[in-house]
């Protein structure tokens, strides 16, 4: 039967469709929101944002785009041959995520209320966990613990690296992912979660109490003829003061110079990264933030903080938006040498949206601008020095990268004197 015949039948569906209290994608999209989501990320805008008094179609437009919808979903009803496997909730979710991807901005984004809470977490840079880190072997799905922290309940429980979880509480591993895995150790804080291990081919139960944990994004050690070493992972909230006492640590073990490393580092929350470099620049412009109506807004250093030792940053093709505002910065005021190769070059600013029903919405609302008036978006930073990272298959641990950034440092260090 040729479903174009069935034309009669098919308006009765609609009109069916019609009387029925379908609202809620236009409660969602035509009706606005009060918005009040101070979020970050990429090098988003952390701030309160209200949004009010949307409209987006003519009351004819709206109709046009209301009945259209009714007949995909009277045809989806009447025909679709998995009917049983139809989730409306996905469906709803799939029009807001489509609406927004259909601007063609990769960096503009809809989150669903799962993703958005993620999304939450990973800005603020705490979590409510154990404080271990978890690997999975992609072929035998086997989870292993790969670092405990210091202080944490998985250290004060007795977890070791190279444990292997096998069950958490009564969820058996067989064939999860490993973000499930994580799903059911993270919970509430202060209940307590029982991890199942093997260790040396012994068999342990161990008992955690979950609690509230800063995500560690920066790690730290002094190296050779006093350099100082600070790889910074991503610009959270928490990376503020997480690279502030490395670096006074640092100071007061007789630094003489300084390599940060930003490679792979994705970027993260603009006042990070500005509060960041306030503690190295001179005083003067760090980055400018110009939107699109031409309103600039300045990010200042009064310089009181100005780092004069040898300084090189380390940087990749990874390393994205509010990374290269940080090397930008360095470059630009040349207190230290960008060491590595071209950044991503992502040169936009996002601020994210609450949609005032536990969704949230990423737009690009802005490009900015290093102090010296450059625009890396879709460019890059070129670094000062060019290195390509070769891997060495006799030594895991070399990093020809790291090496040459040394080598800089240690040359100025030399020349200092």
């Amino acid at each position: 039967m040729n479903p174009l015949e069935e034309k009669t039948e098919l308006e009765e569906k609609i009109e069916q469709e019609q009387k029925r209290e379908k609202k809620k994608f236009w409660k969602g999209v035509l009706c606005g929101a009060a918005v009040t989501l101070c979020l970050a990320v990429g090098v988003g805008i952390f701030c309160t944002a209200i949004v009010s008094g949307i409209h987006i179609f003519s009351s004819s437009e709206k109709k046009q785009v209301e009945n259209k919808l009714q007949i995909i979903q009277a045809i989806i009803d009447k025909y679709y041959l998995y009917e049983d496997e139809v989730d409306q909730d996905a469906l709803e979710q799939g029009i807001y995520a489509g609406y927004v991807n259909a601007l063609g901005d990769k960096y503009t984004v809809y989150y669903n209320e799962e993703e958005t809470d993620a999304l939450q977490e990973s800005v603020s840079g705490t979590y409510t966990g154990i404080g271990a880190a978890l690997l999975q072997n992609t072929t035998s799905n086997e989870v292993v613990i790969s670092k405990v922290y210091k202080d944490s309940p998985a250290e004060e429980a007795g977890l070791k690296e190279g444990d292997v979880i096998y069950q958490v509480d009564d969820h058996a591993i067989s064939d999860q992912s490993l973000d499930e895995v994580v799903s059911w150790i993270r919970g509430k804080e202060g209940t307590d979660v029982t991890l199942h291990v093997v260790r040396d081919g012994q068999q342990l139960e161990l008992k955690a109490t979950r609690k509230q944990l800063e995500t560690p994004t920066v790690v730290y050690e002094m190296k050779e003829n006093q350099v100082g070493y600070i790889a910074v992972s991503e610009f959270d909230e928490v990376t503020l003061s997480q690279f502030e006492t490395a670096l006074n640590d640092l100071e007061s073990q007789g630094m003489e110079g300084l390599i940060i490393d930003l490679r792979s580092n994705p970027g993260g929350n603009l006042d990070t990264v500005t509060d960041m470099l306030k503690l190295l620049l001179p005083k003067g412009t760090i980055v400018s933030v110009k939107d699109r109506a031409g309103n600039v807004e300045e990010y200042k250093s009064d310089g009181s903080h100005e780092f004069t030792k040898p300084l090189a940053v380390l940087v990749n093709q990874y390393s994205a938006s509010a990374s290269e505002i940080f090397s930008g910065a360095i470059q630009d005021y040349e207190i230290g040498d960008i060491v590595g190769v071209t950044t991503y070059g992502k040169g936009v600013v996002q601020q994210i949206l609450d949609l005032g029903d536990g969704t949230a919405m990423k737009i690009t609302i802005a490009e900015y601008f290093t102090p010296k008036g450059r625009s890396i978006n879709k460019k890059g930073v070129t670094p000062d020095v060019e290195v390509e990272y070769k891997a060495d298959e006799n030594d895991p641990t070399a990093d020809n990268q790291l090496d040459k950034a040394m080598e800089v440092v240690g040359q100025k260090m030399q020349s200092d004197k």
